[in-house]
């Protein structure tokens, strides 16, 4: 009946186990046996088959009485600061480990909280803008909530970061992607993306239900075109700056239904440096000197950004 099983952090204390089934399953006794006589503590699952009716209506009530998660880290305080913020948010993390290199030995959620820790260092030291992070270790964090933390702190920027895989049957592609939102994806590849991102959460159990009514959805709409406008400009800054040092993907600039860009009022994008699954671009986000170049660049364009579209605003403050 098990096909897989996966486990990891998914909270500071906290940690989840993920089984992969082969058909339907019910969970017929779970219970824990204490350690003794040189044995660990165990945890037991007695698992039995059962149809798919009945197994979907477990899911369903299972949903329904689960319990909050414990809330979540606040953004650091701005302490009078006025400099913009810009959030940095690696991407998976804890039992999400996002997609992994052939050998498996590499995995995306550590790329990309290497990757973000160098970026917030070059931003950084620039003495212009203050930097947070949504995850600094290996800890899994709901999209929702990176979302609402950048909305918390006041971000003027919200960076996404991630490395893409393709599938073998569909052939081999390399480079850098730079990622707005829209409902409408620009090819079958980036739909593919995003839904697979935005499984994230269910990969982790998390139920999310704050999902706006007709009023709000209007208003957000409003609020979204302008923001979606500033996130394209990035974008083109991004791309025409970050070429300079790194390979880019042969349409560099793509569009899809991201649930982690969804702020309606923070310019948003995600960026997939490169391909695990491809050679070459497997051994440039492995390499600590193609990460610290590439970091260099995209710590320029942001600088280049705020100074055309903000100048004089928020960043006259510094």
């Amino acid at each position: 009946m098990i096909k897989a099983f996966r486990f990891g952090l998914v909270m500071p204390g906290g940690s989840r186990i993920v089984i992969d089934l082969v058909k339907p399953a019910r969970v017929d006794k779970a219970f824990v046996m204490d350690p003794g006589e040189g044995t660990p503590a165990r945890l037991v699952l007695d698992l039995a088959v059962t149809d798919r009716d009945s197994f979907l209506r477990k899911v369903a009530s299972d949903q329904r009485s689960a319990q909050t998660p414990p809330p979540p880290r606040e953004p650091q305080s701005s302490n009078g600061d006025a400099r913009p913020v810009i959030v940095l948010d690696p991407g998976h993390g804890g039992i999400d480990t996002g997609t992994k290199g052939p050998n498996g030995q590499i995995e995306e959620k550590d790329i990309v909280l290497d990757f973000a820790k160098r970026l917030q260092e070059k931003i950084e030291t620039l003495g212009k803008y203050r930097v947070l992070l949504t995850r600094s270790d290996d800890t899994f964090v709901p999209l929702a909530e990176r979302v609402r933390f950048a909305r918390e702190a006041d971000a003027a920027l919200f960076i996404s970061i991630h490395a893409d895989s393709l599938p073998k049957r569909e052939g081999d592609t390399q480079g850098a992607t730079v990622y707005t939102l829209s409902e409408t994806a620009t090819d079958p590849a980036a739909a593919r993306l995003a839904e697979q991102e935005n499984r994230a959460d269910v990969i982790a159990g998390v139920d999310l239900k704050d999902q706006p009514d007709d009023v709000a959805s209007i208003l957000i709409d409003l609020a979204q075109r302008e923001t979606k406008t500033f996130s394209l400009q990035f974008a083109h800054k991004l791309v025409s700056t970050i070429k300079r040092t790194t390979r880019l993907h042969k349409e560099p600039i793509k569009s899809a239904g991201f649930r982690v860009l969804r702020a309606p009022d923070v310019p948003s994008v995600l960026v997939e440096l490169g391909y695990v699954s491809n050679k070459e671009d497997l051994q440039s986000l492995a390499s600590d000197s193609w990460r610290d170049r590439t970091a260099d660049a995209m710590a320029s364009a942001i600088d280049g950004y705020f100074s055309t579209r903000l100048a004089g605003t928020r960043t006259g403050a510094k």
